[in-house]
C-alpha cells in the first residue's frame, strides 16, 4: 500500500510576514519591501531569491496595513435589506463594478429588515475602517452615523432615504410609478382596484400606496378601506389579503401588487380563478415576459451604480450639500395589467 503523503505542518490564522521571507532569502527587511512594492536598488539576483522565498512561503502583501498608512483602506460597505432578494443583486453588482473601477473592494451584509441588526452592521463596518457605506435602510433613525460621517466615512443612502440625518439619496420614483400602475388599470375600466403592501413604516410602501390613492383620486374613484392591505410580504399574509378583497360583496376586479415579492404571490393566489383578475406589479420579476406579467419596473442597476458613484465623488472631496437623486420607472404591459373587468 502505497505511503500516504505527510502534510505540510499549517499554523491557520499565522500568516507569514516579510521578516520570514527576509530570514529564508537571507535579506534584509528592506530589500523585501523594495521587491514587493516594485522599487528599484535591488540586485537581479537577489530579486530572484526573495521572489523564490515568497512563492515558497506564500506571502501576500498586506494591502490593509499600506492604504492605513495613506488615510484610506480601499474599502466600502453596502448594507442591504435582503441578499436573497432578486431586487439586490444587480444593485449589488452594478455598486461592486464601481467600487472595482476604483481600486477599492466591497464588504456587504444583510440587516434582515431589522433596524438594530442593520445598525450592529453599519457600525462594524465603520470599526473595520471602511472609507464609505451605502446603505438601503431598515430603520428610520440614522442618527448613529453622524460621529462616523463626521469623522469622514463618506453615506450614501439607496432606494430609501436616510432617517433624522441629512444624507445623499438615491431613490426610485416609487410614488410616481405606482401612480402610472394604478392608473392603467384605471384606463382598462377597472373601479374596485386594491393595493397589497409591504409594512407602512417603510418609505417605499408609504409611497406607493400615496401614489395609489393619487391616482384613484385623479380618476375620481372611492378607495374601500378593503382595497388596501399593508404588512409583512410572506406568502400567508398576502395570499390572505388578496383572498379576502376576492371574497367581499363587492370584490376587486384588479390588484397592484406593492413589490416583486407581493407580485409573486398574487400570481399564485391568482392562478387558476374562474374570474379573471388583472394585475400589475410594482418590480419586474423572473419569468414576468413569459408569464405575461404586467410591471412597473425600476432600474435596480442603475440605482446601486448612481449611488456607487455618488460615494466615491465624495470620497474624491466633493464638497456640496447632500443631494437627493429620483431615478424613473418604466411601465411594462405584458397582458395581466390589460385584462378588462368583467362584463
Amino acid at each position: 500500500m502505497a505511503e500516504t503523503a505527510r502534510r505540510p505542518d499549517r499554523r491557520y490564522g499565522n500568516r507569514p510576514t516579510m521578516k520570514d521571507v527576509a530570514a529564508r532569502a537571507g535579506v534584509g527587511l528592506k530589500t523585501v519591501s523594495r521587491v514587493v512594492n516594485g522599487e528599484p536598488g535591488v540586485t537581479p539576483d537577489t530579486e530572484r531569491r526573495v521572489r523564490e522565498a515568497i512563492d515558497a512561503l506564500g506571502f501576500r502583501r498586506n494591502d490593509s496595513a499600506r492604504v492605513l498608512r495613506k488615510g484610506r483602506t480601499a474599502t466600502v460597505g453596502l448594507v442591504l435589506e435582503d441578499l436573497a432578494d432578486p431586487f439586490y443583486g444587480p444593485l449589488s453588482r452594478a455598486v461592486e463594478e464601481v467600487a472595482r473601477a476604483h481600486g477599492a473592494l466591497l464588504i456587504n451584509g444583510s440587516s434582515a429588515e431589522d433596524p438594530e441588526r442593520e445598525q450592529e452592521l453599519a457600525l462594524a463596518l465603520c470599526a473595520r475602517r471602511v472609507d464609505g457605506l451605502i446603505v438601503i435602510p431598515a430603520g428610520d433613525d440614522h442618527r448613529y452615523l453622524e460621529p462616523e460621517m463626521r469623522a469622514g466615512v463618506a453615506t450614501v443612502f439607496v432606494d430609501r432615504p436616510a432617517g433624522r440625518i441629512e444624507a445623499d439619496a438615491v431613490l426610485s420614483d416609487s410614488f410616481g410609478g405606482a401612480r402610472d400602475g394604478v392608473a392603467h388599470l384605471v384606463a382598462q375600466g377597472h373601479r374596485r382596484i386594491g393595493f397589497v403592501g409591504d409594512r407602512p413604516r417603510i418609505h417605499t410602501a408609504a409611497e406607493r400606496l400615496r401614489g395609489y390613492r393619487a391616482a384613484m383620486e385623479d380618476a375620481g374613484l372611492p378607495v374601500d378601506d378593503a382595497w388596501v392591505s399593508l404588512g409583512p410580504t410572506d406568502p400567508e399574509r398576502v395570499r390572505g389579503a388578496v383572498e379576502e378583497m376576492l371574497a367581499a360583496p363587492e370584490p376587486v376586479t384588479a390588484l397592484f401588487a406593492g413589490n416583486n415579492r407581493v407580485t409573486v404571490t398574487a400570481v399564485r393566489t391568482l392562478a387558476g380563478r374562474p374570474r379573471p383578475v388583472a394585475l400589475v406589479g410594482f418590480d419586474d420579476i423572473e419569468l414576468a415576459d413569459l408569464l405575461g406579467i404586467t410591471v412597473i419596473a425600476q432600474d435596480a442597476a442603475a440605482l446601486g451604480r448612481t449611488a456607487a458613484e455618488r460615494l466615491f465623488r465624495r470620497l474624491d472631496g466633493a464638497d456640496e450639500p447632500p443631494a437627493r437623486t429620483v431615478l424613473g420607472t418604466t411601465l411594462i404591459p405584458r397582458g395581466s395589467g390589460e385584462t378588462p373587468p368583467p362584463a
